[in-house]
Order: structure tokens, then sequence, then C-alpha cells
């Protein structure tokens, strides 16, 4: 980042004024991999076959440093050989030209190569004349492209790092970000300090969304203390989180036919339903016939807890919902996407300052690079 350091470890966004140097453990570790001085010449595959090789695991293998000459493989010696840069550009090229059509090959990249890159990359292909452009996200969030485009029109998140500054509510489903994305911790951490609710959807409790010791906090780290995360952390089975969304919809709803029948407020945000939303009454009649049954058996978890979820998404004003990995990685993940954003819009968390919807990607790069093609 200009007059600074931005953390190529993930993809968590940094703050409009954070420090020069913006970074975690993970981060570290990053970019102590790209900056290494090691390099993996011709000498070191002289020296070790492939059989050898596929018995390192991914740690030892990238421990060698990085590629200085391009390589082939070589059967008989069972090792890879160099081969000059302009021998491996014509045979790449003979081999691109001899496809029967352009649609046969598939070229990849990766969601930590720079916009410059990709965009280049793109235009390569299209000029050779093919579309064919998948990337690490197709493998994660691609059911969050799709639900997202066919909830709202665009496959991406609807809000900004600084909403989490006005959230009343986070649920987070699905995600792990003391692994994945540490630097989230420090949004959580703040939200939760000034006293917003944290709803956590996930069968494993990750620590980090527990408790969080932060690195930048001095006191913390002084006092050995820590900060609690989650007001609120349930377990669902892998794959439950479909059938806990929908109970919190169908708690919805059973509020607003009570507070309309005492003659209160309605608990639906109708103005957003009405202007901005289709097909209301059938996603109401789809949760009325979902027995409360089937919900606790599909999601592992009580009615009473999903109540309680429920109710902390009605008493809150402005809501985020995040999720990963372990939202997406399900036959049925582009339904979840969908009925979790059909649970934002029943009170209008979408289009607001402090709420909206935000699958939280993996690496660095990977919005810019769909971005640019």
């Amino acid at each position: 980042q200009p007059n600074g350091f931005d953390c190529p470890g993930c993809a968590w966004g940094d703050p409009e004024h954070g420090s020069s140097f913006e970074f975690c453990e993970n981060g570290v570790k990053a970019v102590s991999w790209e900056a290494t001085q090691k390099r993996a010449t011709p000498a070191f595959f002289a020296k070790h076959t492939v059989s050898e090789l596929r018995k390192l695991s991914d740690y030892e293998l990238e421990l060698n440093g990085r590629l200085t000459h391009p390589m082939r493989y070589d059967a008989p010696s069972d090792t890879y050989l160099p081969v000059a840069w302009e021998d491996a550009f014509a045979e790449i090229g003979d081999i691109l030209k001899n496809l029967n059509s352009p649609d046969q090959a598939e070229f990849y990249t990766s969601g930590r190569a720079s916009n410059e890159a990709a965009y280049l990359y793109q235009l390569f292909v299209r000029l050779y004349g093919t579309n064919n452009f998948p990337d690490c996200s197709n493998m994660c969030h691609e059911a969050s492209g799709i639900g997202l485009r066919q909830a709202i029109g665009a496959g991406k998140g609807t809000v900004l790092l600084e909403d989490f500054e006005k959230a009343d509510a986070i649920f987070v489903l699905g995600q792990n970000p003391g692994t994945n994305h540490p630097r989230m911790l420090g949004d959580l951490r703040r939200a939760a300090i000034r006293g917003a609710e944290i709803v956590v959807f996930n069968p494993v409790r990750e620590r980090g969304l527990e408790r969080f010791s932060d690195p930048q906090a001095k006191l913390e780290m002084l006092s050995g203390g820590s900060t609690d995360i989650a007001s609120h952390y349930y377990q669902p089975l892998l794959g439950g989180d479909m059938a806990a969304v929908r109970g919190m919809s169908k708690a919805v709803f059973a509020a607003e036919d009570a507070a309309l029948a005492a003659g209160h407020p309605p608990v639906l945000d109708h103005d957003f339903l009405d202007e901005h939303c289709d097909g209301f009454a059938e996603y109401r009649a789809t949760v009325d016939a979902t027995s409360w049954a089937e919900i606790e058996d599909q999601s592992g978890l009580s009615r009473h807890d999903i109540e309680q979820a429920a109710n902390v998404y009605m008493s809150a004003e402005r809501v985020i919902c995040t999720w990963a990995m372990g939202v997406t990685q399900h036959l049925h993940s582009v339904a979840t996407i969908r009925e979790i954003s059909n649970f934002m819009f029943l009170r209008g968390n979408i289009g607001k300052p402090g709420a909206g919807l935000c699958p939280v990607r993996g690496h660095s790069n990977v919005q810019g690079d769909r971005t640019v093609g």
C-alpha cells in the first residue's frame, strides 16, 4: 500500500485509517515464503527423482525455494530437466495451436495474482479464442457468486469494512477466521467490546471465535488477557446451516404473527419487502411448510437454540452475516446462500450502513483477479 506494506496473506480488507503495516501471524508466514532467497535450481532436480520428491510434504518441497528455469519431466530418468525459455514458449504455443478448439484448453489463475497479471492473462486467452478461466474462487466461493446473483443480482458481498463498526449483530456461519483470516478477529473484537452480539454457527469450537488476544492490543499482550468474541455459539451438524437459518426465519415469522395479533408494530420490514423483493409469499409458504422436527433433525440444534439466535436477529437494527467454506462446500450450498439472503431480507438488512451479506474470501486478491476478467 502507499507509504507502507499491504499483507498478501488473506482477503480480509484493510481499514481506511489503519496502520502502515497491516498483518498477522499468517501474513508474516506468507510474506516470508514470498520473500525467500532460496532457489530450486536444475542441480536440485538432478539430485532428486520425482519418485523421491513425491515422498516430501508440501512444506518440505516449498522449503527448497523458487524455480529458476522452466522444467520438463523426463520419464527415462524420472527427473525434471531444464528447458530454455524460447523452447518452453515454442512448445506451449505448438500445443495450443494444435488443439481442435481453443475451448479444449483451460487457463487457471490464482487469487494471489496481481490485477495487472490477471488482466494481461485474460487478454491473452481471449485473443487465443476462449473464456475458460477457472480460478481458485471456482473451488471455494462459486456457490456464493451463483446464490448472490440469484438473490441480489450481483455475485459479491454488500458490506464495507467500516460496516462492522456499525453493526448491532454479526452472524458468522461456517467460517474459521482465527485460522484463515485472523485480522477479521480484530474487527470482531472491536464489535464485541462496543456491545455488538456475535452469533456463531460452527460444528467446531474455534478458539479465536471464543476468545481472542489481539497482538496489537498492548495491554492484552502484557497481561496475557483476551476478549470474549462470540456471545452465542451453536454447533450444527455438518451441512446443517441451511436448516438452522430456515428455523430462524420460522421464528421471525412466528414473532411477526404474534406482534400483529397483539396490536404491536410488525417485526418484518414490510416497506423493504414490498419495494425490493419478489416471491415473499412463496418463501413464507415454504417456511411454514417446514416443521420444527425437520429443522431440528437436519440442523442438529434444538428449537430453543434456534429461536434464541433469531431473537438476537430481531433485536438488532443492523445485522451482518458472514460465511465461508463451511457453507459453500456442500451440494446444497447455493440453496443455503439463498436461504441466508432471504433471512436477511426479512428485516431489510441489506443496502444500509452496518448491515449486509459478506462472503469472506480466502486469497488476498481473489476479488480483483475476477473483477479484471
